[in-house]
């Protein structure tokens, strides 16, 4: 079945990565769930779209965390983008391991591992149907992995940002884990995510999205194949429409 979209980039948070882990425990990464994310991703490829996913780090390292013990915001920012590069290398080996053809691209020098960001390699690593990991984030502090995400989708020309959450179905008008009156959006403006203050992504990534009209579909990343049926057109999670 043809997909929907021709390139898309696929956000995935490091919790996601740990399944039913928690920050904590030895168990950073669960196989299971990079197996089954393997799995759909050759499915991805096979309706012939090129594909691109930038990983989070909240299984590793989170900034509550370097706020506890005091340290440096530069500092612990640094740990989170060598922490996506870890999950990056992870993630590299499983669909590796699956027959994919992958190649990990980082905004940190560390050649011994992956390659340096260029955005023609990776454009051309796209066309000829390899996933391309982005890991390192932005390369600079005070920058989220959701804003990583924008930024790249945006360079790459992508059609999509599907932004895989953990345990989340969408976005909802209040945090449903405290709020059991809280209630699902099924599409949403740039503008009201703003206005409201809702907790999808930061507000730089935000206006990322809204300032290249792109669009984004949050949804919740407990079933891989969730992302073919938003590829096959279904209504899935929260859609957040081009303005």
């Amino acid at each position: 079945m043809p997909s929907t979209y021709r390139r898309v980039l696929l956000k995935i948070s490091g919790e996601a990565l740990a399944g039913d882990h928690h920050q904590g425990e030895h168990e950073i990464l669960d196989r299971q769930v990079l197996v089954s994310l393997a799995n759909s991703i050759r499915e991805v490829l096979a309706r012939g779209v090129e594909l691109a996913i930038v990983v989070g780090a909240g299984n590793i390292w989170r900034g509550k965390v370097a706020q506890k013990v005091g340290m440096e915001r530069c500092n612990a920012d640094y740990m989170g983008m060598l922490a996506t590069i870890i999950n990056a290398l992870a993630l590299q080996d499983v669909l590796e391991q699956a027959g994919i053809d992958t190649r990990v691209q980082t905004e940190l020098a560390i050649n011994e591992v992956a390659e340096p960001y260029i955005r023609r390699r990776a454009i051309r690593h796209l066309e000829k149907g390899r996933v391309l990991i982005f890991a390192g984030g932005t390369g600079s502090p005070f920058f989220s992995t959701d804003t990583a995400a924008a930024l790249k989708a945006a360079e790459i020309n992508a059609d999509v940002i599907l932004m895989a959450k953990n345990g989340v179905n969408g976005i909802y008008s209040a945090d449903p884990k405290k709020d059991h009156t809280a209630t699902m959006y099924s599409e949403l403006s740039y503008h009201f995510i703003l206005q409201e203050r809702l907790a999808v992504m930061d507000a730089t990534a935000v206006s990322l999205c809204m300032e290249n009209g792109m669009e984004v579909v949050v949804f919740n990343m407990a079933d891989p194949s969730n992302i073919l049926r938003i590829l096959d057109g279904e209504a899935i999670g929260t859609r957040i429409r081009k303005e």
